[in-house]
């Protein structure tokens, strides 16, 4: 595995770890739909939260959360509309980034709620 695919995954984990000490119930990790993949889905009270993960090992070419692109955001509304309608629910969604910067000085979390609006 290359070592930023490595990363991605670890960074996957914490962010799992992190969400469930928030309290957040993880319904679905890595959930695909055609060709989009979607981090981890989750649930706080009654809302449906996308997680977007982004994990880098340096901000020094930007923060993670700057990597997100309008075209992941259309491919993870398509996605996450599927879900819906698979398990046919009815409840508020919000999309989040969890940003992390992780290296030999140690790991940054970060939790962006409402990171995105759909459209």
């Amino acid at each position: 595995m290359a070592e930023h695919n490595a990363l991605g995954k670890k960074g996957e984990q914490l962010a799992i770890d992190f969400l469930l000490k928030k309290g957040y119930d993880i319904l679905e990790k890595n959930y695909r739909y055609q060709k989009s993949e979607v981090d981890i889905i989750a649930k706080t009270e009654d809302i449906l939260v996308v997680v977007e993960v982004k994990t880098r090992s340096t901000p020094e070419f930007g923060n993670p959360q700057e990597f997100v692109k309008p075209k992941q955001i259309q491919s993870l509304v398509k996605a996450i509309n599927n879900y819906i309608e698979e398990n046919d629910l009815d409840t508020e969604v919000r999309f989040d980034i969890v940003a992390i910067i992780k290296n030999k000085l140690g790991t940054n979390i970060e939790h962006l709620e409402d990171a995105f609006y759909h459209f």
